[in-house]
């Protein structure tokens, strides 16, 4: 008999179902040529979110019949190091966005491009200068020349939703502001933080502010229902294990994200099943397999990389003895986590 690990992805706002992972804890005399295996869960093409494997051009087959080359990751860490900066583009265009700021601190960051078209909206944002000595108003930045905020007038948590809200649906139906969602996410200052106002989720990568939703367990347990059937009782056993972050800077959209994660061991005849239709179909493929994958391509959605390169930090499939070991393992949370 054996049991299954089970390692979901989540971020502030939430989660989705990303490996599974399974270890193999035989009995005396069994034979276990594999401890561990990967169950990979791919998406829908009609789901609205992003999948752990992408689509490309080959079979999911083919695709990992490229990680059966190799029984063991490689030596040499640069295929992982890759994959951390595909999630850590433009970070050396920080400076050219202006600091969001509610409160006197720093919520976000926001594109000049965006930032034209917010000018528009005199009675919710304001674009305000700053002259050396003044930097000290910000409580977690400094050297800032020039900043956005909201309009002094809208004093409440409910008034500055409301009021951003118009203006994220006209920048919507302008073509500014794509694929809303009609979700709210909470900005605040640090995780668990005093609520300032809600913004648009579509909305989040152009303020530059942290998707920060409901509670990580609560959210963990409701993507583990809806994509992989997980009852509750046995899903509230998940055990948080730490988190990943990055900063992604990609044209006018400034994305930072906590991504946290969590292991859980499932019963041994546990066989998931999707809920919510945005999983097409789940397949178990041994550990090191999948870490050659993720090492020679790019078919893995990049921050589902960061999950993973994460497990095999913690599970001991990377170690100290390999080139870049704490490189990389930095590398795993370069976006600040508060």
């Amino acid at each position: 008999m054996g049991t299954k690990l089970f390692s979901p992805k989540i971020t502030y706002l939430h989660s989705r179902l990303m490996p599974h992972l399974q270890f193999q804890a035989g009995h005396s005399g069994c034979n276990v040529e594999r401890p561990f295996a990967m169950l990979n869960i791919i998406s829908r093409k009609t789901s609205r979110r992003n999948c752990s494997v992408r689509a490309s051009g080959i079979s999911i087959e083919e695709m990992l019949s490229i990680g059966q080359l190799q029984d063991q990751p490689p030596v040499d860490l640069e295929g992982f190091m890759d994959k951390v900066s595909l999630c850590n583009r433009g970070i050396e265009k920080k400076s050219e966005f202006l600091p969001f700021v509610v409160e006197k601190n720093i919520v976000g960051y926001i594109h000049p491009s965006i930032v034209e078209h917010l000018k528009q909206f005199e009675d919710v944002f304001t674009i305000q200068s700053t002259v050396e000595g003044q930097n000290a108003m910000f409580t977690n930045e400094t050297h800032i020349n020039s900043f956005v905020t909201l309009h002094h007038q809208l004093k409440t948590a409910d008034e500055r939703t409301e009021a951003v809200g118009v203006a994220i649906k006209w920048l919507n139906k302008a073509g500014i502001i794509l694929g809303l969602r009609n979700e709210l996410n909470p900005v605040v200052l640090t995780f668990g933080g005093e609520l300032l106002f809600s913004l648009e989720r579509a909305a989040v990568p152009y303020f530059g502010t942290k998707p920060k939703g409901i509670t990580c367990k609560e959210n963990m347990i409701k993507e583990c229902s809806e994509e992989a059937g997980i009852p509750r009782n046995v899903a509230e056993m998940a055990v948080p294990v730490g988190a990943v972050s990055y900063e992604d800077i990609y044209r006018n959209c400034f994305k930072r994200d906590v991504l946290f994660c969590y292991d859980l061991l499932l019963p041994h005849d546990f066989r998931p099943r999707n809920i919510d239709g945005e999983v097409e179909r789940f397949m178990l493929v041994p550990v090191s397999q999948v870490a050659n994958v993720i090492y020679k391509t790019k078919l893995y959605k990049p921050n589902c990389s960061l999950v993973i390169i994460d497990f095999f930090f913690r599970h001991g499939y990377i170690n100290p003895d390999q080139p870049g070991y704490l490189h990389l393992l930095q590398s795993l949370r370069r976006g600040e986590c508060l």
